[in-house]
């Protein structure tokens, strides 16, 4: 035995406990919680056809943008805004402060018309450019209106009309309509060219004129939506399932050793050092990759700890085959990680299969359990067939460690 091996050995160990000490709490803690974990609001919208607009694939898409665009302004992070089936969207918003204020964002229509006083529509909101709340210096809440170039042509044109009717008279005005409810109908006293309009329609607050600028600067939705199903996740029961999951975690951690150690003794303790480096990798992929945390995705974790462990077994039941066949410790390492190879690359390969299918064919939950369980296969593989052979190839260079009764087989070579 070369002495750099122990050294080695030793630096290596001592390394991968850094790492899990280091590691593992700072990556939990950037990872983003899904509303199952720390509460929240599951909203299911049922779209239907508009005079103007069918539900199908392309209108679900554009419901999707425009209803992403409205929780962008409720400044949720990471939320989960998903189509399902052919006329359903899936919105959950994990962590809001307000459920009932992010219920109303997400239901309301936000229709904006400008009708003249025969009830012929001037512009719409496809016309808005831009939307925005301010404080007059009366005190009065406003919003403000920005059309585009054709939308500023038609407004021009209707007001130039209405400025120039009898003052008072229904001719001379032209009402605001938001979800087909007049906001306001004001008197319009000059043309106004700019494509610029101001909505005083007795707002109660500021928070209330930008609630309303926000909706239209999200735009109208394409089509129809009825909210079908509405439920809340309160944070102490989130809390409460984050807790029960990471207990559960701890809890297969500790029968997994304990199991790995009996089996397969030194080998088995090699592989929880493995294990570690596994854990890690993982979670660094998700924060990465900027994925949500939910149920379903901790228990696709489980299920690659018990993978990861799979791996390591059909590699060291392979070594004590090799060693109850005669041949040294070393050799029978060395022999057992060659034979080995196939079986866990075939085993493995056939499970990815069926993650990329859950991936593509399911929706929300199912998808994050698949996404899961591809992370961890992939991460399986690189921790058993690299870094588990390199800590048991140093490990059997020390010749104290070289006895056959320490990976579980009496009377073989050393």
């Amino acid at each position: 035995m070369k002495k750099s091996d122990g050294i080695k050995l030793a630096i290596a160990l001592v390394l991968i406990i850094a790492l899990g000490l280091l590691a593992f709490k700072p990556l939990i803690e950037r990872i983003s919680l899904g509303l199952d974990l720390q509460g929240g609001v599951h909203v299911v919208l049922k779209a239907s056809a508009t005079e103007s607009a069918k539900v199908n694939t392309e209108t679900m898409k554009q419901l999707q943008e425009v209803m992403r665009t409205r929780v962008d302004q409720l400044g949720v992070s990471e939320p989960l805004i998903q189509i399902e089936g052919t006329d359903r969207l899936i919105v959950e918003l994990a962590g809001v402060q307000d459920p009932e204020k992010a219920v109303e964002v997400i239901g309301t229509t936000a229709k904006l018309t400008f009708v003249d006083s025969t009830g012929k529509i001037i512009l719409n909101g496809a016309n808005l450019e831009d939307a925005g709340a301010r404080i007059e210096n009366d005190g009065t809440n406003v919003v403000t209106l920005k059309f585009d170039k054709e939308g500023t042509a038609a407004f021009a044109e209707a007001t130039a009309i209405a400025a120039a009717a009898p003052k008072g008279s229904p001719e001379n005005k032209i009402a605001i309509l938001l979800d087909d409810e007049i906001i306001t109908n004001p008197q319009v006293n000059t043309s106004i060219p700019n494509g610029e309009a101001v909505i005083s329609g007795g707002f109660a607050s500021f928070d209330e004129a930008a609630s309303l600028a926000a909706l239209l600067r999200a735009g109208a939705l394409p089509l129809n939506t009825e909210i079908i199903e509405k439920r809340t996740v309160g944070p102490t029961l989130g809390s409460d399932s984050l807790a029960k999951s990471s207990f559960a975690i701890m809890l297969s951690l500790i029968l997994m050793s304990i199991f790995m150690i009996f089996m397969y003794r030194l080998p088995g303790l090699i592989s929880l050092f493995s294990i570690v480096i596994f854990g890690v990798l993982v979670l660094g992929v998700l924060v990465g990759i900027g994925a949500v945390l939910t149920l379903p995705s901790i228990a696709g974790m489980l299920l690659t700890i018990g993978m990861a462990a799979d791996a390591n077994i059909i590699i060291y039941e392979r070594i004590k085959d090799e060693l109850k066949a005669g041949k040294s410790v070393q050799a029978s390492v060395r022999s057992g990680f060659k034979r080995a190879f196939t079986t866990v690359l075939d085993s493995n390969i056939t499970t990815v299969i069926a993650a990329i299918v859950l991936f593509y064919l399911g929706s929300g939950s199912i998808r994050g359990f698949a996404l899961t369980l591809m992370i961890g296969i992939g991460i399986n593989m690189i921790t058993a067939l690299i870094v588990t052979r390199y800590l048991l190839y140093l490990t059997v260079q020390i010749p104290a460690l070289r006895k056959s009764a320490f990976f579980g087989v009496k009377g073989g070579k050393a």
